[in-house]
């Protein structure tokens, strides 16, 4: 299922700077029930990351598609993407410009429950991820970073991979936010130079205060695993995975991080 600028299509323009440049942005947001969850943090992602690439999408137009696109969709996952629309060569704005958006409708990913349940390791990726602060936070087009990091591991017992900065610090993982328990801080890395500001990542903050915990958002260098007393990855497709090993280091499934689990099972499908 496909439907482009609002309507039923399968066929992209070739000159599309989505394709020849990797020029725009993109939201995965899961669906239940004929409804998109998540959808307003979606869309204020979505939104700054239009204002800071400065491309001319209307934001109402593509909420109201989004949620016509989930009524038809039913469950799933609809992918969103937004392109500033096809141009000539050259790197320049084409004008004016005419973004196109890409409605993707499948299926849900399948992950193991015990993913969940007995928490996964982490492949620690030797790729190191490019600090560009302009881009940092956002979920643009140009993935390859994370196409590398990917490849690095076939082992299916490591279910993610920990991707660092040039200077060593803490990042993210290959499709998912990191995070660290330390006594009653709930630490995440800052996305100020590079990385992806996750939807979950946001709704997590949040939580840090009914859970009990302080949220701290701040540079964390490699040896901050040593000292965490419990470490989880999240998504906003499977929600939080603890992590159970990295490398040499090891972790428990805590109390914490179930606690932060049994909060988001309680929220509402459609929030």
């Amino acid at each position: 299922m496909t439907w482009i600028d609002g309507l039923p299509a399968s066929q992209v323009a070739v000159l599309d700077r989505g394709l020849a440049y990797g020029d725009g942005l993109f939201e995965t947001i899961r669906v239940i029930d004929g409804r998109p969850l998540r959808l307003e943090r979606h869309l204020a992602r979505l939104g700054e990351g239009c204002k800071r690439l400065a491309l001319p999408v209307d934001m109402e137009t593509v909420g109201a598609e989004l949620n016509a696109f989930a009524a038809a969709l039913g469950e799933g996952v609809a992918k969103l993407i937004v392109t500033r629309g096809a141009g000539q060569r050259g790197y320049a704005f084409p004008q004016p410009a005419r973004p196109s958006r890409m409605l993707i409708g499948g299926p849900q990913p399948h992950y193991p429950a015990e993913n969940a349940e007995q928490g996964v390791r982490l492949f620690p990726c030797r790729l190191r991820l490019a600090e560009q602060p302009a881009l940092a936070g956002l979920k643009h087009l140009n993935r390859l970073e994370q196409v590398l990091a990917r490849a690095e591991w076939s082992d299916p017992s490591f279910a993610e991979g920990l991707l660092r900065d040039g200077a060593g610090r803490l990042v993210e993982g290959v499709f998912s936010n990191l995070f660290l328990i330390s006594g009653r801080r709930l630490l995440t890395p800052a996305l100020d130079r590079c990385g992806v500001a996750g939807v979950m990542r946001a709704e997590l903050l949040e939580l840090a205060g009914p859970a009990g915990l302080e949220a701290v958002v701040s540079d964390l260098g490699p040896d901050a695993l040593e000292g965490a007393d419990e470490v989880f990855v999240c998504n906003s497709q499977y929600g939080i995975w603890p992590v159970v090993a990295c490398d040499v280091l090891s972790w428990p499934v805590g109390p914490l991080t179930r606690k932060l689990q049994a909060l988001l099972a309680k929220m509402p499908s459609d929030s």
